[in-house]
């Protein structure tokens, strides 16, 4: 198994973050009507619901718990899930939680995210816990996923109900430096897997933003790898952390947050992107 090391700082930042966060998304969620439609499909109280059922699923995953014991069938969904198939695990977990009274489900949400970080406390954050798909990812990279899951889905609720909601750059790169490197690192099993074609060559992606680590992602022959900057990349990102989450997560689209300067587009060959993103991308 591949050692993914875990920046001090990086974990210190994330560990105090997550219960500030659900405690922001809490406020968000409680101070609307619970049946306000946020996306196309959930309602605020279906929100809730679902960022509880995945604090609960990280909290059993870090604390070594059974996790079929929670979630009757869990653990078969979670290790035959990629990102085109993330939507149909999620609605499978979701029947798991019936309630939608909100005040009842951020009691919940709270008490596991608690849960998630006292278990996280007494273990090593470079320790890594199998994860969708069979990828295997740091306990590190599990709390800065959920914090984005809670920063992303407060962003639909803010949205719904044109209420505030700031993001905080810094801890948004988290999400880039301790998921997005530390799972490609650590081995995505068949996260990627999309069925298409696998396309021969070499595609290097540099990704720049003052919040983040300086990384090249690799596509080569459908295999991802994570290098060392090289100024021959094929594309070079330039990106403020926040907008390229909600970005990959299909909030903003490619060409707002283009025009808004947010993420910007260089490198010789900028034209391979979309190939990249075809292997390369996130449940939106």
């Amino acid at each position: 198994m591949p050692i993914v090391p875990v920046d001090p700082a990086a974990w210190d930042l994330v560990s105090r973050a997550l219960p500030q966060v659900t405690d922001r998304l809490i406020a968000l969620a409680s101070a609307h009507p619970p049946q306000t439609r946020v996306t196309a499909d959930w309602t605020i109280a279906d929100t809730v619901a679902h960022l509880v059922s995945l604090m609960l699923l990280d909290a059993v995953l870090v604390g070594r718990a059974d996790l079929d014991a929670h979630m009757p069938g869990a653990l078969g969904l979670v290790a035959a899930t990629n990102v085109d198939t993330v939507a149909d695990t999620n609605h499978a977990v979701l029947a798991h939680f019936t309630g939608r009274d909100v005040p009842v489900l951020c009691e919940q949400l709270r008490w596991y995210a608690d849960e998630l970080v006292a278990a996280a406390a007494t273990r090593d954050p470079a320790e890594q816990v199998g994860w969708l798909g069979g990828s295997r990812l740091t306990i590190a990279g599990l709390v800065a996923h959920m914090i984005n899951e809670l920063v992303v889905h407060g962003w639909d609720i803010a949205r719904a109900t044109r209420t505030p909601w700031p993001m905080d750059p810094l801890l948004a790169g988290q999400f880039f430096d301790l998921f997005l490197l530390g799972v490609t690192r650590g081995g995505y099993g068949a996260l990627l897997d999309h069925g298409a074609p696998v396309r021969p060559g070499r595609i290097a992606v540099d990704f720049r933003s003052p919040y983040t680590t300086p990384a090249m992602l690799v596509l080569t022959d459908g295999a991802v790898t994570v290098e060392d900057p090289d100024p021959r990349a094929d594309v070079r990102l330039a990106f403020d952390p926040p907008t390229l989450n909600l970005m990959l997560f299909g909030r903003v689209s490619k060409a707002r947050a283009a025009l808004t300067g947010k993420v910007r587009l260089g490198g010789r060959r900028p034209w391979l992107l979309p190939a990249f993103e075809r292997t390369m991308h996130l449940p939106s």
